[in-house]
């Protein structure tokens, strides 16, 4: 057991943890963040990508104590000061991005790494930033929608 530090949404957390505990159970277990979810368990779905130092990072295939001192986001972090929903996050809501919801924060997590990328990504360029999120319910085009509305375009070209 080693303790393990890492700044997550703007606070600084430590705990004690094993060598092998993976970031996605650090934060769902050892913080209780359950927004980060484990759909897979093999880095193939999405569901657990957080914002490790600003990267987008499949949380179930890094340890935790692999980033320790490291500035962490997770979906948790993407609110509003006061607690609304962030600017993706009610583009999600608006235009329907969202069905059953299990991939929804990897979702929005990478969505928020794309645009921080390139602020006014194309449709092509959305669908190829979502790669890596599998969504079994949607069909993607509201969530293709919903990440043109948070970039502040049309969705028109989406649909």
């Amino acid at each position: 057991m080693a303790k393990v530090t890492m700044v997550v949404n703007g606070v600084t957390v430590s705990r004690e943890t094993e060598g092998r505990t993976l970031l996605s159970a650090y934060l769902r277990e050892g913080l209780g963040l359950t927004g980060t979810h484990i759909g897979c368990d093999t880095s193939q779905c999405g569901s657990c990508v957080v914002h490790v130092d600003g990267v987008a990072v499949k949380s179930c295939s890094v340890f935790a104590q692999d980033i320790a001192g490291a500035k962490v986001t997770t979906i948790e972090g993407m609110a509003n000061p006061d607690g609304s929903l962030g600017v993706i996050q009610q583009a999600f809501q608006d235009h329907h991005g969202l069905q059953c919801g299990f991939c929804t924060p990897g979702m929005v997590m990478s969505a928020a790494a794309l645009l921080a990328a390139n602020p006014r990504p194309t449709e092509a360029e959305v669908r190829h930033g979502l790669e890596g999120n599998i969504c079994r319910c949607t069909g993607y085009h509201n969530i293709v929608k919903s990440v043109m509305a948070a970039s502040g375009q049309s969705v028109m070209a989406a649909e």
